[in-house]
């Protein structure tokens, strides 16, 4: 089992920064596969970014050039940049670990893109 753990949510002006941070409570070699999920209110949760154990990575076209998806295996945190924001990226982001064939999901981290 795995706890996930996210923070760096806040609002942020359009074109703005921020960068979200997903923190595991047992090393993050064990998870080959993490990503990031949004869900915005009144739609599905969606895809953002995933990231493999050998560090390849995918984004949603509609974030793509503007986010970056890493992870630190030696601080077992998993982070994802975003630049450029706009008002439609705003959600509740959520960091997600698969350990075998079993996913775990943190409980969200609130971003607000608003002037």
């Amino acid at each position: 089992q795995v706890q996930l753990v996210e923070s760096g949510g806040g609002l942020v002006q359009p074109g703005g920064s921020l960068r979200l941070s997903c923190a595991a409570s047992r090393s993050i070699f064990d998870l080959n596969l993490m990503g990031w999920y949004r869900q915005a209110p009144g739609k599905q949760r969606e895809l953002v970014a995933l990231i493999i154990s050998s560090g390849g990575t995918s984004y949603a076209d509609s974030v793509r050039g503007r986010a970056t998806i890493s992870r630190d295996n030696g601080a077992n945190t998993m982070y994802l940049q975003m630049n450029s924001l706009k008002p439609e990226d705003t959600a509740v982001y959520f960091c997600s670990g698969r350990v075998g064939r079993v996913d775990y999901w943190g409980q969200g981290t609130q971003v607000t893109v608003s002037s």
